[in-house]
Parts: C-alpha cells; sequence; structure tokens
C-alpha cells in the first residue's frame, strides 16, 4: 500500500512539473571558431589524407581533405596517414 501511494505521488508530481524543460532555440554555429576550418576545395588542389587503424593500412578510419573537388571529413584520425595529392 505505501509503495502504490508513493507512485501514485510521484506520478503525480511528475505530471504537474513535466518531464524536461522549455525548448530554446540552440544559437548559431560559430564557424569562426573552429580548430580546424574545412578546406576549400574549389581551387582545384587535391590534398586527401586517408587515415588507417595501422602501420599495415590494412582498415581506413576517415579521411579529411579535398580529392577531385570533393570534401572528404568523415571517420576519426590517426597516426598512419597516407597522402594523395592527385586526383
Amino acid at each position: 500500500m505505501r509503495t502504490l501511494l508513493f507512485g501514485g505521488l510521484l506520478a503525480t508530481a511528475l505530471m504537474s512539473v513535466g518531464c524536461g524543460g522549455t525548448l530554446e532555440q540552440e544559437d548559431a554555429l560559430d564557424l569562426e571558431s573552429q580548430k580546424a576550418p574545412l578546406p576549400d576545395c574549389s581551387s582545384g588542389v587535391n590534398d586527401l589524407r586517408n587515415s588507417y587503424s595501422d602501420a599495415a593500412h590494412t582498415s581506413l578510419v576517415g579521411q579529411w581533405g579535398c580529392w577531385c573537388g570533393g570534401l572528404y571529413n568523415w571517420g576519426t584520425g590517426s597516426q598512419y596517414v597516407e597522402y594523395i595529392l592527385e586526383c
């Protein structure tokens, strides 16, 4: 009986207070504060960095840079990097 009463009071409290706060609009993303700005790939310069999980380059874990006019920015970086400079 005590558990049922406590559960009822808890449910009433949650309904009166609500779950979560008010929704606020997020501030606009400040791109100037980014640690590594994205490269401008419109210049035609190719500089793609492939990151691998090991020294044998058996598993690609991320890419960053420009290649053939496209921007590649995914995955994670590592100490095992291969640079691709030509399209």
